[in-house]
Parts: structure tokens; sequence; C-alpha cells
């Protein structure tokens, strides 16, 4: 290798990805990114975020013989609008090959495994194939062992599941309804159809820099512009009546957006119906970078486990940077604008949840909610963050 080996071509091929960082740094200070000096800063900071996670994926997981699985949308580095739920893993594949994915499930509730094509922000993406483990009779504290393979091959083995062509990853998302202070789920994947270790060649080196910078560049604009669209096609503080379906495989997600817009001395009251769906959540996320707001410091999300339920059989939320008292109440953190989302997941029916926002002086909030509209006091909302921080220390260990 040593004979072949070009310093210089190597050398370019990293001057060019820093020189294609730092204009991404740049760009990111700049129109059409949210401006001013705070959001500035968290831009540059989602950069990082970006090239933490590109980069591990397109360099340093790139081999398909050798596959290991590779966490996005932690506590810190996230991407696309992470659900806040989730746990996500992606782990490299050919669809040539045979693959073992194996685990326990410990304190985890669901997982949704997928065969991809690629990520949401690609040119070519989409899901082939997916499974679920209720499905397939797994539920928390179980053992799984999954088979995967050529289509050819799976059409005659009843145990093993296709990876149709053009597929390039196994993605896994983790659901947790409970955050519980508990191990969290473990999963391995092998390639039974391995190849002997290559050294990697200079130009694949470079091939596989290049690429990871192409997907920092197409994912920190991709997404700002997503949000953005979809803000231009809204009414501020208002749900939109066009519930939003993901296509290419996701036909079982259901979302609709509401992008709030509030004063420091204003809430916004969120009532819907209780989703006829096996999962649901409402969860706030930043402008441009489509961040969660804050899990950890905040309450900023809620799922169908962590949210009480109205004696009338509504749910009512309250949304903005002082705690009403309302048991389901949502920390904007002081953010002026952002998006709340109202996702829900395997639906039961067709029937819509029938969200509704309205914009009220915070002082007056409890005048515009049902006398038995359920609450809590400092003390217990104190706790409950102690609890779900518990939960998130355990599901992000190392």
């Amino acid at each position: 290798m040593s004979d072949t080996f070009d310093a210089g071509a190597v050398g370019e091929a990293w001057r060019r990805a820093c020189d294609r960082l730092h204009a991404m740094g740049v760009a990111a200070m700049a129109d059409p990114f949210p401006a001013g000096p705070a959001a500035a800063l968290e831009n540059l900071e989602h950069v990082v975020d970006q090239a933490v996670v590109w980069l591990g994926w397109e360099t340093l997981h790139a081999d398909p013989s050798r596959p290991f699985f590779h966490r996005h949308n932690d506590l810190v580095s996230q991407w696309g609008g992470p659900n806040a739920d989730n746990v996500y893993r992606h782990a490299r594949i050919d669809p040539a090959r045979r693959y073992r994915v194996r685990g326990r499930m410990h304190s985890c509730d669901e997982f949704l495994l997928a065969v991809r094509a690629g990520f949401m922000h690609r040119p070519v993406w989409g899901t082939k194939f997916q499974l679920t483990a209720s499905e397939h009779g797994i539920g928390p504290g179980d053992e799984f062992d999954l088979l995967f393979g050529p289509e050819d091959q799976a059409a005659h083995d009843p145990e093993m599941h296709p990876l149709p062509e053009t597929t390039v990853m196994i993605s896994v998302r983790e659901y947790y309804y409970h955050w519980q202070a508990e191990e969290p789920a473990l999963f391995t994947i092998e390639c039974l159809d391995p190849d002997p270790p290559v050294p990697v060649t200079p130009e694949r080196f470079a091939e596989r820099l290049d690429e990871s910078l192409n997907e920092v560049e197409e994912s920190l604009s991709y997404w700002n512009q997503y949000l953005l669209d979809n803000r231009a096609d809204r009414q501020p503080n208002s749900f939109s009546a066009n519930t939003v379906k993901v296509g290419k495989g996701l036909s079982n997600a259901r979302y609709e957006f509401c992008f709030w817009d509030l004063e420091p001395d204003q809430t916004l009251i969120i009532e819907a119906s209780v989703p006829d769906a096996r999962y649901w959540a409402v969860q706030l996320y930043m402008m441009g970078t489509f961040e969660l707001v804050d899990p950890y410091g905040a309450v900023t999300s809620r799922n169908q486990v962590q949210t009480t339920v109205s004696p009338d059989g509504r749910v009512r939320f309250t949304v903005g940077a002082t705690d009403t008292g309302v048991a389901n109440h949502l920390d904007t953190t002081g953010r002026r604008e952002g998006l709340c989302t109202f996702r829900w997941f395997w639906p039961t029916s067709d029937a819509e949840p029938g969200i509704v926002a309205s914009v009220v002086p915070t002082a007056e909030v409890w005048s515009h909610l049902p006398a038995d509209t359920p609450r809590v006091d400092p003390e217990q909302r104190a706790e409950e963050l102690a609890g779900r921080q518990a939960h998130l220390r355990w599901r992000f260990r190392a």
C-alpha cells in the first residue's frame, strides 16, 4: 500500500472536506437559516451535530460486510425532527448478503425495524420492508433473533426477512412509552457472508469523505427548507386541517403541525380527541435545525402514557414559557417560535383527532379550560422532570 499511497491526493481530499465544512458553518449563520445571535450559535452547533453524524455514517460505517449499529438522534446529535420517544440505530447492509439481528428488549416497549434505500434528506430514500416487535410477539424483556437476506432466498425460507434490491441499511426505532429508569434495548447485527478484511485505499477514503460532506450539506439545507415550506403553508398558532402523511413505506405515520409564535406572556392551548392509534405524542421542535426543544432540561414532549386525559375524555395541553400548572404542559423554554407536532402511528381507524389550538394570556389560562382539567403543583412537576431525566440517562447511556 505504501508504494501506491498518494499523500498529496489524500491531503487534497482532506482540505476539500475542511473547506466545505467551513463554508457550511458560514452559510448556517445567514439567510435562509434563523437569524439572531442565539440562533446563529445553535445553527453552528447543528453543523457540528451533522458532521458527527454523517462522518460517522459515511466514513466509519461504510462497510456492509462488517456492520455495526450507528446511533443517531440521541441527546447530543439530532437530525430530521427526531421522535423524543425513540432511539434510532442504523447499520449498513448489502442486499446480496445475509444478516442476523439479535438482542434483548429490556424496558423497550416496541421497535420498528425498517429496511431502507436511504435517509429522507437524500435524493434516493424510502422504506422497502418493515416489521414491528409486537407483530412478532416480542415485548419488554424478551430476546429476539431475526434473519435477513436476499429476496430470492427469503422467498424459500420462512425464517428469513427480505432485503429488496437498492436497500442500503437496516434501521431500528426503539419506542419507550413509560420512560423508566431501566436498562434500554440491546441490538447487535452480524453479516453472515463477510468479506476478508480489506485495507481502505486512498481513493475509497476520499470518496467516503466527500459523501460524508454531501450528507451534511443535504441534511442542513433539506430540513431547514422543510420547516420553512411547512410554515409558509400554515397560519401561526393553528393546526392544519391537512394531515401530513409520509410516503415511501411509512404509510402508518400521521402528523399535524402547528408553528407557534408566542409573546412571553402568552400560552397556546391545544385540545383534541384521543387518537385511535397504538401510539401518539405531542412534541416541540426548534426552527432551522429541526432538533427537539431541550428534552432533558424541560418537559417538551408527551406520549399516550405521559398524557393525562380529562374527565370528559379529551386531552388538553398548554404550550408556553410559563408553567401553567396544567398536567399536560409543554415548556417552550422561552422560545418565541417553534414547531409543535401531534403525531399518531399505526392508526386503528380513519378518524382524525380534531386538533384545535388557541392563544390566550398566560394569566387567564384556567378561565379558558374546564374546571376539572387535571393540574399539578411545582413539586409534582419537578418530580416528573427528575423521573424523565433518570430515564434519559439510562436510554442514552454509553
